[in-house]
């Protein structure tokens, strides 16, 4: 047999299956209402309290990181302005530093230009006080060659100093002037 017709043999009444009993009823109505009373009054205020924390956490959150944001866009700004800054300033150091490495390479040329112009300047009279003295070392070297030379075509000492200078002056000066006209004539 089956369940329904065992429980319609036993009370004679319709029974619907569906439906519980009314004490079934009545006790679960109490439950839930002793149930809801306590949710109410304990588990929902609580669970508002931490949802209410949780948004103000996360208003919190978005507030303080938007003003995060802007105080780096602000930062970001004057990083930007501080760049530019060193760039133009960096700009004009290196100008100033061209500007003044062409004036000392000026400096040096000019002072170079100077120095070499003194260095020749005394080597030619170095050299000029060398030719003088050799020229006078040749002098009486030759007038002595010249009186010694003479002595002997002569054949007569020619020992008076007076006369020896007259006469070395005298083959000088011709030995000059010859110099001169073969130095013109070339």
């Amino acid at each position: 047999m089956s369940t329904f017709a065992v429980l319609a043999a036993e009370g004679g009444e319709d029974v619907n299956p569906l439906l519980p009993a009314t004490y079934d009823i009545v006790w679960s109505a109490v439950c839930i209402a002793v149930i809801g009373f306590f949710f109410w009054k304990f588990v929902l205020p609580r669970f508002q309290k931490v949802l209410s924390e949780r948004s103000e956490q996360i208003e919190g959150g978005i507030k303080r990181a938007e003003e995060a944001q802007a105080e780096a866009k602000q930062a970001l700004e004057q990083y930007r302005a501080q760049l530019a800054d060193a760039r133009q300033e960096a700009a004009k150091i290196r100008e100033d530093a061209r500007t003044q490495g062409q004036q000392i390479l000026a400096e040096m040329k000019t002072s170079a230009q100077a120095e070499s112009d003194r260095i020749v300047a005394s080597g030619h009279q170095q050299l000029a006080a060398q030719r003088q003295q050799i020229v006078t070392e040749l002098r009486s070297e030759l007038g002595r060659t010249a009186v010694e030379l003479a002595e002997k075509v002569i054949g007569e000492q020619l020992s008076d100093d007076v006369k020896r200078a007259g006469t070395i002056d005298r083959f000088l000066d011709e030995l000059d002037s010859v110099g001169a006209k073969s130095t013109s004539g070339k």
